[in-house]
């Protein structure tokens, strides 16, 4: 792979939104709304939706033109690994955790980074999602070097779900 030596990219870039491909758009608007929250903001038939948080035009877009039918992608292909979405503080991602879980789905896991609080689940189609929330940068562990020091701890579900916001 050739090497280059540009100059790093603003550091005000984003990723500004998911475009996933789905076999059931109904189900699909059903988990990201129903379950997670999302505002539905526009749907082209069964063929797309477009949905966010705030009002946004779209965060997450939805769609079943090339999968309508369609199972989840097998394990062990390229793809996708997961969708990561940010909270804005530890009551909101404790809000996100009391939502999967009246709605009764089971997590793939949750993990405590240092830098952040995590979540795992998979959404109907098999797409993985992160629900999570970053610490203060100023919190985040370092090593001796003052590199970042990241690590794999158990989260404690029952404390977060304690700090939900309260159900509106």
């Amino acid at each position: 792979m050739t090497q280059f030596t540009h100059s790093p990219v603003t550091p005000r870039a984003r990723i500004g939104h998911v475009h996933l491909r789905v076999g059931d758009l109904d189900r699909a608007i059903g988990f990201y709304s129903g379950v997670l929250g999302f505002e539905l903001q526009q749907r082209f038939g069964s063929q797309a939706a477009f949905l966010s948080a705030g009002g946004y035009h779209h965060h997450i877009g939805l769609n079943t033109w090339d999968s309508l039918g369609a199972g989840p992608a097998p394990r062990g292909h390229t793809g996708l690994f997961h969708t990561a979405f940010l909270y804005p503080d530890r009551a909101s991602l404790g809000d996100a955790l009391r939502r999967v879980w009246d709605a009764g789905i089971t997590l793939d896991g949750a993990a405590d980074h240092g830098v952040s609080e995590a979540i795992y689940l998979a959404d109907p189609d098999g797409n993985g999602v992160e629900l999570y929330r970053d610490r203060d940068p100023r919190d985040w562990p370092r090593d001796a070097a003052g590199q970042l020091a990241m690590v794999n701890r158990p989260l404690d579900l029952k404390a977060l779900l304690a700090e939900a916001l309260p159900r509106g």
